[in-house]
């Protein structure tokens, strides 16, 4: 019984086997192949530019973008992007003051990335653009290239190096330069200044410190793809490029453009705020009250007088200093022979015991003579263009200041 039980087992085994065979064949056939972005063919890729609205914190205010590759067929679907820093870096903070601060490339899986700006309420706008297959490899490859350790890391720098740029660079890269030849015939309606400062808006004191501290570098006139270094101009700018498909022919870079999340944070103004009217105003309100407690005979206005001129002058001279760090001792090539230095110098400091005296020495006199003299040598730069920094706010805002100084000493040196 035994062996004869073993002998009709066998068949039945075998076609036991045999089904699950066809089984797990079916199986197979039923799912996609699984390949991947790395691996997969350029017809199999679909290429977006993904671009992330203005964040709440400041070093979030310029926005953020990413390319995404997908695989069509496995359904992986990764978002490359060059904005990545490390605050534990050695001498992270020392080498950013410097202007030499090191950014690296990453790539995450694309939910989970998007999940996090959307809950940030953060805008994310996605636009499939139209590469070819081989064009889509090529730029996977680069990307997968990027991620090497020994090319992970690059230079930033704040208009001419940042995630905006990495993504527009690689992209042109694939199309043969044709994009950056378009959008150069392009002219920007705002410089670097006029972006920054309508960007940093809704935080004035930092604005202004940056708006300070920007020289005419920021003031030339800007192209499109230039004015790329925003991820926003950046997806504006890919949505007018044309990609020829023959010497007749030729169909717009971006195949498809959909609004996945709006944005639910406070959006930047579309233009940088009027400086010129509150400095204006803060200048000359300051200049009369220095003007009334200078000439007033009472003892406690001139303590005032001499307190508050110091403050003036104790700023004046550390914005100097700033300004002439930011010019001999870094590579923020934006801070570099800065005009408003007419206006804040260290000469300054030189006029701190003057202002608590009653008479008013030689030395004291010469020099708030000079800074006026400088003050208005900005001013006439300022509107005949000699000078190409756009500084007039800080002019208006400085020169009632100094003059009134100057007047108070003066009248301080005639009275003794």
């Amino acid at each position: 019984m035994r062996a004869r039980h073993r002998d009709l087992a066998q068949p039945r085994r075998r076609l036991a086997a045999a089904w699950a065979l066809l089984l797990l064949l079916g199986i197979m056939a039923a799912l996609p192949a699984w390949c991947g972005v790395r691996d997969a063919p350029g017809k199999d890729l679909e290429v977006a530019l993904i671009t992330y609205g203005p964040g709440a914190i400041y070093w979030e205010r310029f926005g953020h973008d990413a390319i995404q590759i997908r695989d069509t067929v496995s359904g992986e679907s990764v978002d490359f992007n060059y904005g990545v820093f490390d605050f534990d870096q050695k001498d992270f903070l020392f080498n950013f003051a410097r202007g030499h601060m090191t950014y690296m490339m990453d790539a995450e899986a694309t939910q989970p990335e998007v999940a996090w700006y959307i809950r940030q309420g953060r805008s994310v706008r996605r636009q499939v653009l139209a590469l070819s297959p081989r064009q889509a490899a090529q730029l996977r490859d680069y990307l997968l290239w990027n991620l090497r350790p020994a090319n992970l890391h690059y230079r930033y720098d704040y208009y001419t190096s940042n995630c905006a740029t990495k993504v527009r660079d690689a992209i042109d890269r694939v199309l043969g330069n044709d994009m950056k030849a378009q959008l150069q015939a392009i002219r920007s309606p705002l410089t670097y200044r006029q972006q920054t400062d309508r960007l940093m808006a809704n935080r004035p004191w930092l604005m202004l410190l940056l708006d300070l501290g920007l020289t005419s570098y920021a003031d030339r006139p800007l192209n499109a793809w230039q004015a790329s270094f925003l991820p926003v101009e950046l997806s504006h700018a890919v949505a007018q490029v044309q990609v020829e498909t023959s010497a007749t022919a030729s169909h717009p870079l971006v195949a498809s453009d959909t609004l996945v999340a709006r944005n639910h944070l406070k959006p930047p103004p579309p233009f940088p705020p009027d400086l010129n009217t509150p400095l204006a105003l803060s200048g000359l309100l300051l200049a009369i009250v220095l003007l009334l407690l200078g000439r007033s005979h009472n003892d406690l206005a001139q303590i005032a007088f001499g307190a508050l001129a110091s403050i003036w002058l104790i700023l004046a001279g550390l914005a100097g200093l700033l300004m002439l760090a930011l010019w001999g001792l870094t590579s923020h090539v934006a801070g570099w022979a800065n005009a408003n230095l007419l206006l804040f110098n260290p000469l300054a400091f030189l006029l701190l015991a003057a202002v608590w005296r009653q008479r008013t020495s030689r030395r004291a006199h010469a020099v708030a003579w000079s800074i006026v003299v400088l003050s208005a040598m900005a001013l006439v730069g300022n509107f005949t263009q000699l000078l190409m920094q756009r500084n007039l706010p800080w002019i208006l805002l400085a020169l009632p200041v100094w003059l009134a100084v100057l007047h108070v000493l003066h009248q301080r040196s005639k009275n003794a």
